[in-house]
């Protein structure tokens, strides 16, 4: 079983940056890779960006190619998103998402991942 905990959204003017934080608890944590949704107000959920287990093969969104990375710190049971150059059409609730695997290379753009947080809301204002 794994938890995950969002952090770090906010209010950010366009052009702006955030910097968004998941937090897993559980000892398995490095055999999941990981991923970031949104879903904007009427919308629905949709793929922003994917890591592998390793942390060494990352795959991102046409939307965000550019402008977000992710990280992730297997050390600290953290993966991270990076948001720079934020636009109004960023505005959602981003979620983060755990799929075990067992291929460490490995990462999933589809939506079916084992876990999902809670979802943290982030507004970029014109």
């Amino acid at each position: 079983q794994v938890q995950l905990v969002e952090s770090g959204g906010g209010l950010v003017q366009a052009g702006g940056s955030l910097r968004l934080s998941c937090a897993a608890s559980g000892r398995t944590w490095s055999s999941y890779a990981m991923g970031w949704f949104r879903q904007a107000p009427g919308k629905e959920r949709e793929f922003v960006v994917t890591i592998s287990r390793s942390g060494l093969s990352t795959y991102y969104a046409d939307s965000v190619k550019g402008r977000f990375t992710i990280s992730r710190e297997n050390a600290k049971n953290t993966v991270y998103l990076q948001m720079n150059s934020l636009k109004p059409e960023d505005t959602a609730v981003y979620y983060c998402a755990a799929r075990s695997t067992y291929s460490s290379d490995t990462y999933y753009t589809g939506y079916d991942y084992d876990y999902w947080g809670q979802g943290t809301q982030v507004t970029v204002s014109s």
